[in-house]
């Protein structure tokens, strides 16, 4: 299947450059273009960095005329979640409207890393405010409007927290895109977006210039069309950041999967019972398509309190890390209504709950590890049900029980994941699979999901609403 410019991957698109069919000014004119003229639709923009991209490709380009090229990500355009620092007067607005007009003098290592490796920034992406921190429970909560996924027959939610991440990718406004995730906002917008996510080992990535939400929980990672594309921008991304010092000192080279080799998988008992019946199904066909390269098992897991404890830890550091924002007063002029009070509960966490949840963390860290020593990925549904309607609150109850099982082991254990669409819902909606890893294994769920993407055809299916003019 050949798919147009606007949905092609970064390697495609590489090549295309380094052939000089396209060169970095075209390709920056071309997805500014789409941004500008599209990118409203979705409620994906903040900002369109219209003129540093131009001005980043101007230089790109006469570097690729002496055959000069920076890596793989040369004269690459992409989106930037809006909570990460730049500079140059761009605003930095963590998605809420008392801070629309907040400027930083200094751009977020991951911006600078990427401009390093020749990726263009085209825009700052629209994000739920304050990444989700003050319990919205409905998509409006942005002031750029509720992000809307491109599939579907109903206008649906995009994901939070990156919900224009994921949209901007989806639509085919960006090649990639950066989002950040403590707990569901890199996996969510892709499963509802019907795209490739990753959510690196925690510490792999700097973290300097994002806005905080949760020290110990917060990760920055691509999203992209495939597997492979979050592999080769894993790599670019990953390593040490003297000015974040959670991060890891061990390095990370991206080994594409050849193919050589059968993997082994477990999935927890029961993990599909609460979703969606469209959800189940195609999960379950997945787990069929995946017997052809994997061993397939059946797991338990400790009866834990892993959503809880994720919950406890999130709300204290959460609490701690906006005090100021919430002490001045700033939460009135936020755009969902609950969250104009709904940062004042989390303040209010004890420091005996907050220390008991992060002893129950060690636990829980140390039973993840043992189960997963024995295989390469746990695997799960990535959501339990497809994109949300934008109108209306969320419904968090499926079948009488809401779980995340998988994500709060995750997130709390800080254990790399990544999610890839494998089928459709109701409402012709995306559903995708996540595989889950060891703390540093991201070769590892990155070569299951290349290889489920090899034997499938999802990731190469674009929405007809993404691509409503001719090129």
């Amino acid at each position: 299947m050949t798919l147009p410019l606007s949905f092609a991957t970064v390697r495609q698109l590489s090549g295309l450059i380094r052939s000089k069919e396209v060169s970095p000014l075209e390709l920056a004119t071309f997805f500014l273009s789409r941004l500008e003229t599209i990118g409203p639709h979705y409620n994906a923009i903040v900002t369109l960095t219209k003129e540093l991209a131009l001005e980043q490709a101007t230089t790109l380009e006469q570097e690729a005329k002496r055959g000069e090229y920076r890596s793989i990500l040369h004269g690459i355009p992409y989106g930037a979640k809006d909570l990460l620092a730049t500079a140059g007067g761009i605003p930095t607005t963590w998605g809420a409207s008392p801070l629309r007009n907040q400027m930083f003098d200094y751009d977020a290592t991951i911006i600078k890393k990427l401009q390093a490796h020749g990726a263009t920034l085209a825009a700052k992406l629209a994000m739920v405010e304050l990444a989700g921190g003050f319990g919205y429970r409905n998509p409006e909560a942005s002031f750029t409007g509720p992000g809307i996924t491109p599939w579907g027959d109903i206008a649906a939610w995009s994901g939070g927290s990156s919900s224009g991440s994921g949209s901007a990718v989806a639509a085919g406004l960006v090649p990639f895109a950066i989002g950040s995730e403590t707990w569901g906002s890199i996996l969510t917008p892709a499963n509802n977006c019907g795209i490739t996510g990753l959510r690196p080992t925690f510490g792999r990535i700097s973290r300097h210039g994002a806005m905080t939400l949760s020290w110990s929980l917060d990760k920055i990672g691509p999203l992209c069309h495939t597997a492979d594309d979050c592999g080769v921008l894993l790599e670019a991304m990953s390593g040490y950041d003297s000015l974040d010092p959670s991060t890891t000192k061990r390095g990370f080279r991206y080994q594409p999967y050849r193919g050589d080799h059968r993997f082994r998988i477990g999935f927890i008992r029961d993990i599909a019972s609460n979703c969606e019946n469209e959800v189940k199904s195609n999960f379950e066909e997945a787990l069929s398509s995946l017997m052809t390269v994997a061993d397939i098992e059946e797991i338990t897991v400790p009866d834990l309190p892993y959503e809880a404890a994720t919950r406890t830890i999130l709300f204290a550091e959460m609490g701690s890390a906006l005090e100021d924002f919430i002490n001045s007063g700033g939460a009135r002029e936020l755009t969902a209504r609950e969250d104009r009070y709904g940062g004042f509960a989390p303040s209010m966490v004890l420091a005996k709950d907050y220390i008991k949840a992060l002893r129950i963390r060690d636990i829980i860290a140390n039973e993840a590890d043992q189960i997963l020593s024995k295989y390469d990925a746990l695997v799960a549904p990535t959501r339990p049900t497809v994109a949300a309607k934008v109108e209306g609150e969320f419904t968090s109850i499926i079948r009488g029980k809401a779980s995340d099982v998988m994500g709060a082991i995750g997130n709390i254990s800080g254990l790399p994941a990544i999610s890839v669409p494998n089928g459709f819902g109701k409402y012709g909606l995306p559903t995708g699979i996540q595989f889950m890893g060891r703390c540093y294994n991201e070769n590892e769920i990155l070569g299951i999901a290349h290889a489920y993407q090899s034997n499938t055809g999802w990731h190469q299916m674009y929405p007809p609403n993404g691509n409503p003019s001719p090129e």
